[in-house]
């Protein structure tokens, strides 16, 4: 995996420096699907659909024994914007029998934030936010892929029915929480619907991504 140059973290801080501070960040549907694909097993299907229930496009995602997810790649200051709130829908969980294990980590949708511990892309921890199956809200659990590096948390469960529901966290009061320091920005968000593991399938749904102040 390559690293960047030495001086490309200095000049970016000194560029952010000098910008002037947000109030938000929003992502539509549209602008989602034009996020950077990244692959881990084969490719789950984005793509932009009609949805009566809110009567405007949204993300719907579909994967067939798949993994691969949408990257938004910049550095965002949460200083500026700190909460991030999206909406998201199931309609079809993957078929797993332990969420918490390498077999069972496959979710129907997921929001991920990373951010970066050091000067190279090996240090960056990431919080997954995930719809389950099993396990209830609130409940946490180290990666079983990357271990302490990305911590799993709930937000969801199939209590909550198939219908959208709308979420909205503090990122530096979960970061903080879930490593125990603080950071202020985070090097990327992204949003993936998988079921490489259980080579089954997973349907689900994203909308309206924003960062804000508050």
């Amino acid at each position: 995996m390559l690293t960047r140059p030495f001086l490309a973290p200095i000049l970016g801080c000194l560029l952010l420096a000098l910008s002037v501070p947000v109030a938000a960040l929003a992502f539509s549907p549209a602008d989602m699907l034009g996020w950077e694909p990244k692959s881990f097993a084969g490719e789950t299907d984005y793509r932009l659909v009609f949805d009566p229930r809110l009567q405007r496009q949204v993300v719907r995602a579909s994967s067939q024994g798949a993994a691969s997810g949408l990257f938004y790649e910049q550095r965002i200051d949460l200083d500026d914007t700190p909460w991030l709130s999206w909406r998201w829908r199931v309609e079809r969980f993957p078929a797993v029998v332990d969420e918490r294990t390498r077999a069972g980590d496959d979710f129907a949708v997921r929001v991920y934030v990373v951010v970066r511990d050091g000067w190279t892309r090996l240090s960056s921890k990431a919080i997954s936010y995930v719809w389950a199956q099993q396990a209830p809200v609130g409940q946490r659990w180290e990666n079983p892929f990357a271990g302490d590096k990305a911590m799993m948390l709930v937000l969801r469960n199939p209590q909550d029915g198939d219908g959208w529901v709308s979420e909205k966290r503090n990122l530096k009061a979960d970061l903080r929480r879930l490593f125990g320091k603080d950071f202020r920005y985070i090097e990327a968000v992204a949003i993936m619907t998988d079921a490489d593991n259980s080579k089954g399938s997973a349907i689900g749904y994203y909308a309206d991504l924003t960062f804000t102040r508050e």
